[in-house]
């Protein structure tokens, strides 16, 4: 039996990106071969729609650029991909760089200005603490040398 991968579905080619957009990456496709891939989307997962407003870190909040307080339903779709983890057994994600649910090691910096800095979105920060290895769209190729 293969190993399971979850995915940020929208590396995956679902539209879930907050623009009703994807951003799929077909190298991870590659990974088919040795691995069972599990799509999620911690927003939708925790309640939000697509298309919506961008969301940024905050301090311990998460708020889209309305002003829009949405804390809960990215600690609710952290919770989801910590549960799909345990059920799957997944030892590994790959996860969207800069998003606020999935950034690896590299967020917005909650300005809405575009400036990155170094951190963990909620859902990539909760895997992190239960032992998943988390990578992102440009580093994920080294779960073939493992």
């Amino acid at each position: 039996m293969k190993p399971t991968i979850l995915v940020s579905a929208c590396l995956l080619g679902y539209r879930t990106k907050y623009s009703g957009e994807d951003n799929y990456t077909p190298d991870i496709e590659k990974l088919k071969e040795k691995f069972n891939l599990v799509a999620f989307c911690p927003e939708v997962d925790g309640g939000l729609d697509v298309p919506r407003p961008p969301s940024e870190i905050q301090g311990e909040k998460v708020t889209m650029l309305n002003g829009v307080d949405v804390t809960d339903q990215y600690n609710l779709g952290a919770k989801i991909a910590v549960r799909l983890a345990q059920k799957y057994d997944a030892q590994s994600a790959i996860m969207k760089e800069r998003s606020p649910a999935c950034g690896s090691e590299l967020v917005y910096d909650g300005t809405f200005s575009k400036k990155l800095i170094a951190g963990m979105g909620i859902a990539a920060k909760a895997l992190k603490q239960i032992g998943v290895k988390v990578y992102n769209e440009k580093n994920f190729m080294r779960l073939l040398d493992e």
